[in-house]
Parts: structure tokens; sequence; C-alpha cells
């Protein structure tokens, strides 16, 4: 016996109630496949950058949580961009995909 999709039960029960139509649409996406694009220099570069990063923000986030730094929206908005920026280089470094060599842009290294 199969169980009942509760999200179109739900659906459903809010159709009656609101007197209207309620039409759930999937969108499919192709993906493009994410294959190596950057040499083991890149790796490294990306992986060192990215591990300073998060280090400095890391430092940064102890500084503002000790009440060393002035908190304001510079320093928690440079402390946020510190760890996404070091967790994409480290990404990169690891997979070996550069998500701006993969848009088309030309990267040094």
């Amino acid at each position: 016996m199969t169980q009942p999709n509760h999200r179109f039960i739900v659906f459903d029960l809010l159709s009656h109630i609101l007197k209207t139509t309620v039409y759930i649409t999937t969108v499919e996406s192709s993906t493009m496949a994410r294959e190596c694009n950057i040499d083991a220099r890149g790796k490294f570069v990306r992986l060192l950058g990215g591990t300073f990063s998060l280090a400095f923000g890391l430092v940064l986030a102890t500084l503002l949580l000790l009440g060393i730094l002035t908190t304001n929206w510079l320093t928690i908005s440079s402390v946020i961009g510190l760890f996404f920026g070091g967790a994409l280089g480290i990404y990169e470094g690891r997979s070996g995909w550069c998500v701006a060599r993969a848009m088309g842009i030309w990267t040094p290294i």
C-alpha cells in the first residue's frame, strides 16, 4: 500500500478552503558538469588562500565577540565575507573546479 503524499494533501486542502487551484510545478534544470579546470598550482594557491582567509575570519570573529573590535556593519560583513570566501577557496582547491573559470573568466593561476 502506498503512502499518501502529504504535500499534495495540504495543497488540496488549501485549494478547497481558498476556492482556488494550486498547481505544483517542477523545473528541471540541466546542471553543468564540474570537471577539473585548474592545475596543481592553482589548487594549491586557492587552498592556501582559503585557509588563511578562514583563519583570519576566525580571529576577527573572536575579537568581535570579546569586544576588542567595534561592532558595526563593516566589521560584521567583513567577517562573513572572509568565512564564505575562505570556504569557497578551500572548496575550489579541493575539487579543482574554479567558479570564475567555469563562467569563462580568465584567471592567471
